[in-house]
């Protein structure tokens, strides 16, 4: 799963992007389960900036770590890039398979962005985004799509995680993953902070029952 934050000295358009906009900045998050155990934890790591305000293009390093948060064994770090252009967040939806690829397993990745836009309020939708991954290995093909629609802002609401309490953008998507032939369906509501980014979501499935968590647990 992709953790989405901001940081911004940049200026003010910059500032409510929603994602981190400052070299060497660091955020850590808990994954839990449906119980609300903690199952592991990934670190993002701002690796480089170019550009300022409303258009910028930031790399980052995603790396996975265990429920005691200790790296993985080998660790896993995964390089992404996410790009803001005109006031508006764009993150790949093909970054989602980016570990497989560094893992060395060729794939070819397609599908349409996900967009935040940076004055997004209470009612406004989101455009849907999507990404599929074909695999091609001699006499064994597998595709695997992912479907995120029905996009919605709904409140501005304050937010309380272990690493703070923050105001915070509450939005709903609808996912769909096809895989092998079957598709499975769930809804996610997660909370985005201008000036922190993903603060917390929650994964529901089909019978809207609570499957998993995340909490943005510190921040440096």
């Amino acid at each position: 799963m992709i953790t989405l934050v901001i940081i911004s000295t940049v200026g003010t358009s910059a500032q409510n992007a929603f994602f981190p906009a400052k070299a060497g900045m660091t955020l850590v998050s808990v994954q839990k389960n449906a119980k609300g155990n903690p199952e592991s934890y990934s670190k993002l790591t701002i690796t480089n900036v170019e550009g300022s305000g409303s258009n910028m293009s930031i790399s980052y390093l995603t790396e996975v770590l265990d429920k005691n948060r200790n790296p993985s064994l080998p660790p896993i770090e995964v390089p992404c890039k996410v790009v803001i252009k005109d006031g508006v967040m764009i993150l790949d939806m093909g970054q989602m398979f980016a570990g497989m690829q560094k893992a060395g397993i060729q794939a070819e990745i397609t599908g349409m962005p996900m967009e935040l836009p940076n004055s997004l309020q209470p009612g406004q939708s989101l455009k849907d985004a999507d990404a599929t991954m074909s695999l091609n290995m001699g006499i064994m093909r597998m595709k695997t799509t992912i479907k995120m629609t029905g996009g919605k802002c709904l409140a501005i609401e304050d937010v309380t995680v272990p690493a703070g309490t923050f105001k915070c953008h509450k939005i709903t998507q609808t996912v769909a993953t096809t895989a092998m032939g079957r598709t499975s369906t769930s809804r996610t509501v997660t909370w985005y902070a201008p000036g922190v980014g993903n603060v917390k979501s929650e994964t529901y499935d089909e019978k809207d029952k609570l499957q998993s968590s995340t909490e943005l647990v510190e921040m440096n």
